[in-house]
């Protein structure tokens, strides 16, 4: 998979049925088309969703906690610890994997090849990214 962090406008909606292939994990609502690099695509099946935590191990804060030597200087320099670490906690974003395609037809009546994409919706910044790509 070729990763990217490329900005993404999303269209979401209620997934149809066949577009979930989630099985039992049922999602109601995702992204139906996503519009990348001037190019139109059209979700074709969900094929996984989840949820990210950010590297919060990494923060000024936790770094503190434990007693790493390079976090003693940058927390005494922050008048707002607990703020860091408390948006460190609490950055997250949910990516969405769907098979995708151009919405095309080939000559020979089969759909384009399409490929399979990652997606990220940020909760903090409010903003979609396209993250990876197989096709």
């Amino acid at each position: 998979m070729r990763r990217y962090a490329d900005p993404v406008e999303v269209r979401q909606g209620p997934l149809d049925s066949d577009a979930q292939g989630l099985g039992a994990q049922s999602v109601t609502e995702g992204p139906q088309q996503f519009l990348w690099r001037g190019r139109l695509w059209k979700v074709r099946a969900v094929v996984a969703h989840w949820v990210e935590t950010g590297p919060w191990w990494q923060s000024v804060g936790a770094r503190a906690v434990i007693g790493s030597e390079d976090a003693a200087g940058e927390t005494e320099a922050s008048a707002d610890r607990g703020r860091v670490l408390l948006g460190d906690l609490l950055s997250e974003r949910e990516l969405w994997r769907v098979e995708a395609g151009r919405g095309r037809v080939a000559r020979d009546g089969e759909p384009d090849g399409g490929g399979v994409f990652d997606l990220a919706f940020d909760w903090a910044e409010g903003r979609w990214t396209l993250v990876g790509c197989t096709d």
